[in-house]
């Protein structure tokens, strides 16, 4: 065991990440007991199908064993194992059940760490999934009008790197891509400039289950939250009565704040994926 926490210390770690995590989804339960939407704020639940209760879930992570908690309800959560009076991540165990699941993110993760970083597609993306479409995916109206929003993907190279952004593009937008993405080829697409790919962080984070201590999940949560801010901000919707200024890629200073912010995802996320990578290493090599 690498290290362990008393009762007097883990008691209070996860109740302050119970605090956090209460904060940070508020907006959306508030949202959901009135039956309303929000279409920046909701993304991360929707598109992921995690539910706040996911984030509220702390766990202390690999190899740190969690004093007098053999008797808590927590003695039932999958994937832990006691040890005499002691409950600690039955990290055998996971990879035992996960060990496919586990090397495919950890190949991901790896290759996205080893790619240069692009900066050069100035979240077009968002725009690609509504060329030339009368309907689009958010009610809400067009910054530029139908046109105008057209106009913007015809004057741009595209060149997204992610595929589940990539598979949303409209019919039309696909073959304007500089390249054609699948899912197969993911790892050898993805690269660590990419918002999208930094955004899923918060995804791995959650299929990583209990071998991700509870902080670097919400400091993924967070990541992923505030890159979808600038994803819709940078997208043609206009969302000023949502209290979000756009930042207008299709003009030179849009662009150049789009590359800025783009910049400090790149670095948070660069730290975020090493932890990530080091607890699937730790994870591999205690199972082996």
């Amino acid at each position: 065991m690498d290290s362990a926490l008393a009762i007097s210390e883990w008691r209070p770690l996860e109740e302050r990440h119970h605090a956090r995590a209460d904060a940070l989804t508020e907006g959306r339960r508030a949202r959901a007991s009135r039956g309303q939407t929000h279409p920046v704020d909701d993304f991360l639940y929707t598109y992921y199908s995690y539910k706040p209760a996911i984030l509220r879930r702390w766990h202390p992570g690999v190899g740190v064993a969690l004093r007098e908690a053999a008797d808590t309800p927590r003695a039932e959560w999958r994937w832990y194992r006691s040890d005499g009076e002691d409950l600690v991540v039955d990290t055998a165990s996971f990879v035992a059940d996960k060990g496919l699941m586990l090397a495919g993110i950890g190949n991901i993760l790896r290759a996205t760490s080893d790619a240069r970083a692009q900066y050069g597609c100035f979240g077009l993306h968002e725009w690609a999934m509504v060329y030339r479409e009368a309907e689009h995916r958010h009610p809400v109206p067009l910054r530029l009008g139908r046109e105008g929003t057209d106009a913007v993907v015809d004057a741009h190279p595209l060149t997204c790197t992610h595929f589940d952004a990539y598979r949303f593009f409209t019919p039309d937008a696909v073959p304007l891509n500089r390249r054609e993405l699948s899912r197969a080829q993911q790892s050898a697409t993805e690269q660590p400039g990419c918002l999208h790919a930094n955004m899923d962080l918060y995804k791995w984070a959650v299929k990583l289950g209990p071998l991700v201590p509870g902080d670097l999940l919400l400091d993924c949560f967070e990541l992923a939250r505030d890159i979808r801010e600038l994803d819709m901000r940078a997208s043609p919707y206009d969302l000023v009565e949502w209290g979000y200024a756009p930042v207008p890629i299709e003009t030179p200073e849009g662009k150049a704040t789009y590359v800025a912010h783009q910049r400090e995802f790149t670095d948070r996320a660069a730290t975020l994926r090493a932890h990530l990578r080091a607890i699937i290493a730790a994870a591999q090599e205690g199972a082996a």
